[in-house]
């Protein structure tokens, strides 16, 4: 059993149920996390020292890097059991769709700082630091978030149960095991 199925089988009903049944969502959202983290930490890294004057520049760079990791723990995590597409032509298909989901994370912060100006000295280094982070970190990634869930269950990996659970049972065989915990 997962790492998340193990967490979930703690979760009271009916959370537990409704966490067994979108587990791929939830481990979505763990990778999304993670990623976010890493993307976070690079771009203030790279916005506070060697790309001072170009945050987008700094923003693209953080979410490539995010991506590869995206990418390995998706693929080996979050979708492992989906499918339906050849190694390369997948890869390919996630980082067109990564690219589109940068371009979607970069633009509010394209946005924030070159439209609204919200950049020194228009208006103060506070400001400028929150409307960044704001427009980069929270509202980029949310939009990119949802255009890259909706663009791997469709063309990145479109088939259920394509590949082999490792260990696990079905879905349904899963699911009878949580509720024959509960009566125990």
């Amino acid at each position: 059993m997962s790492v998340v199925e193990n967490v979930v089988l703690r979760f009271p009903e009916p959370f537990r149920s409704l966490a067994l049944k979108h587990r791929e969502l939830l481990k979505f959202a763990v990778v999304g996390g993670t990623c976010f983290i890493i993307d976070t930490a690079i771009f203030i890294g790279l916005k506070s020292t060697v790309l001072t004057d170009k945050p987008v520049t700094a923003k693209i760079i953080a979410t490539l890097v995010a991506t590869i990791v995206s990418y390995v723990l998706n693929r080996e995590w979050s979708f492992r059991t989906r499918g339906g597409r050849e190694r390369h032509h997948e890869a390919l298909l996630f980082f067109l769709i990564n690219g589109v989901g940068i371009a979607l994370n970069s633009l509010p912060l394209y946005v924030s700082r070159y439209l609204f100006d919200l950049q020194e000295p228009h208006v103060s280094r506070l400001v400028e630091e929150v409307a960044d982070f704001a427009s980069a970190q929270i509202i980029g990634t949310l939009i990119a978030m949802a255009f890259r869930w909706y663009g791997y269950k469709k063309w990145v990996f479109p088939e259920a149960d394509a590949r082999p659970r490792k260990g696990q049972g079905t879905p349904a065989e899963i699911a009878e095991d949580v509720e024959g915990l509960g009566h125990s």
